[in-house]
Formats: structure tokens, C-alpha cells, sequence
């Protein structure tokens, strides 16, 4: 049976990254010193480009491996969750701690969930104050975006500290009417409610758009029900999203974002049901002021970004209800220019500096118990950049780029990329790519109660090589992209018994008082791949897709009884394949497949989660020219399986709703 999984995997190959791909080459090149988000990366010319790559770029001109779902692709497949829509591009693999809300995290191409970048409307995001620093996508609703990019692989030259696995960009619209709507209104399964709109327009010299979103569900038990998990775990989030461009002068203009979000979910304890919960409040805000000089050839940006993230936990059964509370911030002053030097020649560079800092405490249930002062931390980062792109013939485009980061921990570390795209007149792109990366210890690590302050960053370093062909006109695409990464001073958790003399087993300063734990930079991993993907489109009626990921992720620690096992929860083998057809002015049909192949919950295996395939169905149909009904149905076999060990997952479930854009 495997067997066959994996050779129906390879067949259908898979074409989440060709999808917005297909009529890349049709089009002419756009600006390249554009601004990112300022609308002209996706109206002025209608080709596809990238802004996760820093400045819109033409997709032929990025050497690295990148996905891109637009606006439709993201209505078609109808996941209410970031996270589960990119599980079915290439290279990610998904792990949940329950239902909607609890803990998710994603990996790239095997790397660690939190050595991944999220962006939203151009700022970065994380959360300093949790153990890697990285982002959990248990709040991350598709609500208002209106594309999702991702690129993979080691991205730290434009990304800095902490983009060793990839890049995941969410924009959300800007208005090119002068008064512009959507809504989106569903409902389904364990009492899911799911409703969103938004509203926008242009007036004169302005532009503002601003979305909200409200869910709840009653859930799932988090604790699967075979290790004592009964009662529903539900789950809310309200969110609201807005941005604002106003013209100020020809060539200048001020821009406006921001992103809120609260989410409040209930977990179970380690033996099963218990009554805890948990909330989660992040916060993102954005001004910017873009100036465009030489007819819009040198493009420059003066920004300055916010992110905080709050979350607590709470136990109403102890005397003093909360058992967790955990704040972070990231504040980031930055400059970004770029320029079109000459024709087939653009540059990309800036600067950065970014002060993050964290607090974190675990109160005593007892009130005659003062809360102890928490464990905080403070560190600053000073950064610059530079790519250069050059296409020295028709369809080639040479890329490199440099960047430093100044630590006021680690002092200063340089970092190279370097790579190459040809696009060919035969519909063939090749493209070939190297980069380094490099993350800091965060601030947990370094000064929570588990902290060790001898930590070294995290490194790494990939290339990848892999081909495209496309066929008539775009219609048909195939490709496929060979990697591979290599990470050193990776950190882990290593845990201490109670009789060791271990002195990093004792609380720093003290030789009598011990710990639970310790960070230590022990693990070295190797990483390699395949990436295949394709796509047949027959008229604008049938689209048939896939994509297929071998994944090797390995310990390769010296000395490591684990040495050359898959690491945790990360499958070898998975693929995806959808299909969706259309009658013209009518309804249309879709049917989407995702088979994950054998994980491990341990480093050790001794816990092993089986394969296991999810089939999914939707159909639409247009009530008028604006609004359309829709059903869908996940899981629709009911399938039983695990991501993470002893934790429940969502069965089969069935929802309904209308749709509207005005």
C-alpha cells in the first residue's frame, strides 16, 4: 500500500508552486524597483512576482524555490487556517496539539518550526518571549489576505536571523475602486462559525481598506479520546486587519498597517480533560514613507515596525488561577532602497536595527506564594544588506547578495547567497541557488529559568538546483527542485535528573538549587530533497494539480544514539493532488487529497504515527454576479491519525456558506 501512495505521489507530481507560475514568462518583467505592497506588484502588468523577495520581482528572476497562492487559490481551497492551506504546498509538513487554536506549528523543508519567517503586510513577526522565538499559526486565519507566499530554503541575506527554513509572506488588499467589499460567511461542524468582511475604497490621494473576522467552534477534545480526552476543547478568535496608503506628493507616500488579533482556546492537562485554557493577544503595527526618485527608478522606504505578543495560561481550579504569562515585543526601525541600475541590472539593499525583549514567569497555585519577578531579557541587532540581479542575456538573471548582522550578544556575522534563473524560449526555467543562515539564541533560552547565556547561534547553509518545463502557452507545467541543508549548533532542551552533578543542572550562581533543565547547543542535522510539482489546465474548466515532497531530515549529531534517524514529526514522504472543474458561468467542483507518509513523535522512534490520507470535497455555485454559495467537506472518510502523540486530530467535517465580492 505505501508503495502505491508513493508511486501515485510521483505521477501526479504537484503544482502548488506552478500555479501562479504558468504565464510568468507571457508577461513582461515589472518594475523591479518597486515598492513592496504599494499595489504595483500586482495591477500594473499582471505578471506574477514576488514581494517576499524584498522588492516585486519578476517569478523568473528568483533563484530560490517559491510558491505563490493568489486570491482565488485561496477561496478555492477554503481553509480557515494559514497553516492548513500551505500544508499542501511542497516541502511543509504540519503538526497540531488538538484542534483550531492549540499550539501549530510548520516546518520547511524539515527545519525547525521556529527557524521560519512569518510577514505580514511587510513586517516580520515572531515572539520573543516563546522558547524559540519563532510564531505559532494556531491564530493565523486566511481571513482578509489576499495572497500567501513562501520561499524555501535558507533566506537570511533579506530576512536576517532566524530565516534558515524559509519565508512565509501574507499581504492582505489595497482598494482600486473607489469603494470596494467582500464578505464571507460559513458554518459547519462541532458548532463552527466563521464569519469576515471587509471594505475599502480610493478617494483622491487616499487608500484604505480594513477587515475583521470573527470564529468559534466548540472543538475537539485536545487529549485524544484513547488517552482520557471526553470533553470539547472549543476555541475562539476575533481579528481585524486595516491598512492605509495616502499619496502625499507625486512620488511620496505615507503608509499605514496594521493587525490584531485575540484568541482564547481551551487545552487539557498531561493526565487528560481539565478545565485550562489559554489566551493569546498579538498585536502588529506598521508606518512607513515610500519616495520614489528618477521617474520611479531608485525607490526608497523609511519604516518602522511593532509587534506584541501576550499569552497566559489559566487553571480555574487552582487558588490562583493563572499558571503561565509571557509577553514579547519586537520594535524595528529600517531603510530599504532599490534601484534599476540599468536595463536587466537591480539592486536591493537597506538597513536594520531591531530590539526585542521578552519577560516570562510560572506563578505558584498557592496565594500565600508571592509570584516571583519574571525572567526578562533584552537583545539588539544591527543589520545590512545588499543583492545585486543581474541579466546579462535575454532570460538569465544572476543573483547575489551579502548581508551582516551586528548582535550586541555575538558581535557581528556575515552571510552570503548567490544564484542564478534561466528562463528559456522553449518554456524551460532552470534555477540553482546558494545561501547561509544564522539565528541567534532567543531570549528564552538565554534567560529563562531553563537559560544558559554560553549559547552559540544556530548555522546553516543550502543550495537547491531544479528545472520547470512548461507546455502549451502555460497550460501544462512539470517540475521538480533537489535540495539540501546542513545545520550546526543546533539547541535543544536537555533535561536533568535529580541526582546529577551536572553544573548546568543547578540554577546559575547556586550550587544547591536545581533545575528541571538546560538550552545546550548539542544537535547537528542534515537535510535533503526532492520537490516535484505539475499542472494541467484544460480551457478555463478543468485544473488538475499535485505535488510530491521527499523529505530527508536527520539527526547527525556526533556521538548520537539517534545519529542518522528522521527527526520528530517530520514525514519522508508526502504528496498532494486537487482537482477542480468548472461550468462556464455555473458552479464548480473541487476534490483535494493529502497523504502524509510515516513520522516519528521522538527523536528515539520508539513512537511511531502511521500514514494516513485526508480526502477532501467542495462545490460553488453563483447566486449572482457577486455572491456565491459554497459547501465543502474535510476529512470526508473520517480518517484517524496523529501528528503529535496523544493529542487528538479533526475528524470529518461539513460546512456551508455564502460568498461576496463587491
Amino acid at each position: 500500500m505505501k508503495k502505491i501512495h508513493l508511486l501515485a505521489g510521483v505521477a501526479l507530481f504537484a503544482p502548488a508552486p506552478l500555479l501562479a507560475q504558468s504565464q510568468a514568462d507571457q508577461a513582461p518583467s515589472p518594475d523591479a524597483a518597486a515598492t513592496p505592497g504599494d499595489g504595483s506588484d500586482t495591477t500594473r502588468t499582471g505578471a506574477i512576482v514576488v514581494a517576499a523577495n524584498r522588492s516585486p520581482t519578476d517569478i523568473d528572476r528568483v533563484p530560490a524555490s517559491v510558491t505563490v497562492l493568489d486570491k482565488e487559490r485561496i477561496d478555492r481551497a477554503g481553509d480557515l487556517a494559514v497553516a492548513d492551506l500551505l500544508v499542501r504546498t511542497p516541502g511543509i509538513s504540519l503538526t497540531r496539539n488538538g484542534g483550531y487554536g492549540t499550539a501549530t506549528q510548520l516546518r520547511i523543508r524539515g527545519a525547525e518550526s521556529d527557524q521560519t519567517v512569518v510577514v505580514i503586510d511587510g513586517v516580520k513577526i515572531n515572539d520573543p518571549s516563546s522558547p524559540g522565538g519563532g510564531y505559532n499559526f494556531a491564530n493565523l486565519l486566511t481571513g482578509d489576505a489576499s495572497r500567501i507566499e513562501v520561499l524555501r530554503g535558507p533566506q537570511s541575506i533579506l530576512w536576517g536571523s532566524q530565516a534558515i527554513g524559509g519565508v512565509v509572506n501574507v499581504v492582505t488588499p489595497l482598494p482600486t475602486a473607489d469603494l470596494e467589499g467582500s464578505f464571507d460567511i460559513e458554518a459547519g461542524s462541532r458548532e463552527t462559525v466563521s464569519g469576515r468582511a471587509a471594505i475599502g475604497g480610493r478617494t483622491g490621494p487616499l487608500g484604505w481598506r480594513i477587515g475583521a473576522q470573527t470564529f468559534t467552534t466548540q472543538g475537539i477534545s485536545a487529549i485524544a479520546p484513547e488517552f482520557g480526552g471526553g470533553e470539547a476543547d472549543g476555541y475562539r478568535n476575533q481579528s481585524v486587519t486595516g491598512r492605509a496608503v495616502l499619496d502625499i506628493v507625486n512620488g511620496v507616500s505615507a503608509d499605514l498597517r496594521g493587525y490584531y488579533s485575540n484568541g482564547r482556546v481551551e487545552i487539557d492537562g498531561f493526565s487528560g480533560d481539565t478545565p485550562e485554557y489559554s489566551r493569546n493577544e498579538e498585536f502588529v503595527g506598521y508606518a512607513g514613507l515610500n519616495v520614489a526618485l528618477f521617474d520611479g527608478r531608485f525607490r526608497n522606504r523609511f519604516a518602522y515596525g511593532y509587534t506584541d505578543t501576550d499569552r497566559e495560561n489559566l487553571n480555574p481550579t487552582r487558588q490562583r488561577a493563572q499558571t503561565f504569562d509571557a509577553a514579547g515585543t519586537n520594535h524595528r526601525a529600517e531603510y530599504q532602497g532599490s534601484v534599476a541600475i540599468v536595463s536587466g541590472v537591480d539592486a536591493v539593499f537597506g538597513a536594520e536595527n531591531e530590539v526585542s525583549r521578552f519577560s516570562s514567569v510560572s506563578p505558584s497555585a498557592s496565594l500565600s506564594v508571592p509570584i516571583p519577578a519574571p525572567a526578562t531579557g533584552r537583545a539588539e541587532i544591527t543589520s545590512f544588506y545588499g543583492q545585486l540581479n543581474v541579466s546579462p542575456v535575454a532570460g538569465l538573471t544572476l543573483t547575489g547578495g551579502v548581508r551582516n548582522d551586528d548582535h550586541n550578544r555575538y558581535g557581528s556575522k556575515t552571510l552570503f547567497a548567490a544564484g542564478g534563473v534561466w528562463a528559456l524560449p522553449t518554456g524551460t526555467v532552470l534555477r540553482a541557488s546558494y545561501s547561509e543562515g544564522f539565528k541567534a539564541p532567543t531570549l528564552y533560552q538565554l534567560f529563562s529559568e531553563y537559560g544558559n547565556d554560553a549559547l552559540r547561534p544556530e548555522q546553516a547553509n543550502g543550495w537547491e538546483a531544479g528545472a520547470e518545463q512548461r507546455f502549451l502557452e502555460g497550460a501544462v507545467a512539470l517540475g521538480a527542485t533537489y535540495f539540501e541543508r546542513r545545520s550546526t549548533d543546533l539547541i535543544i532542551y536537555a533535561g536533568c535528573t535529580s541526582t546529577t552533578t551536572d553544573p548546568r543542572c543547578f540554577v546559575p550562581g547556586s550550587t544547591t538549587e536545581r533545575r528541571f533543565g538546560y538550552y545546550d547547543n548539542v544537535s547537528r542535522a542534515f537535510a535533503n530533497g526532492i520537490e516535484a510539482s505539475g499542472r494541467v489546465a484544460i480551457g478555463d474548466r478543468l485544473t488538475v494539480d499535485g505535488n510530491y515532497s521527499w523529505v530527508t531530515s536527520e539527526d547527525r549529531s556526533t556521538g548520537s544514539a539517534n545519529f542518522g534517524k528522521q527527526l520528530a514529526r517530520r514525514p519522508r514522504h508526502s504528496w498532494n493532488a486537487a482537482a477542480n472543474y468548472s461550468f462556464p458561468g455555473g458552479p464548480s467542483f473541487g476534490a483535494a487529497v493529502r497523504w502524509s507518509g510515516e513520522a516519528f513523535d521522538n527523536a528515539s522512534h520508539s513512537v511511531r504515527f502511521a500514514p494516513y490520507t485526508l480526502v477532501d470535497l467542495r462545490a460553488e455555485a453563483p447566486v449572482s454576479d457577486e455572491v456565491s454559495v459554497f459547501v465543502r467537506g474535510e476529512n470526508i472518510f473520517d480518517e484517524r491519525y496523529e501528528t503529535v502523540y496523544r493529542y487528538g486530530t479533526l475528524g470529518r467535517s461539513i460546512y456551508a456558506g455564502l460568498r461576496g465580492r463587491f
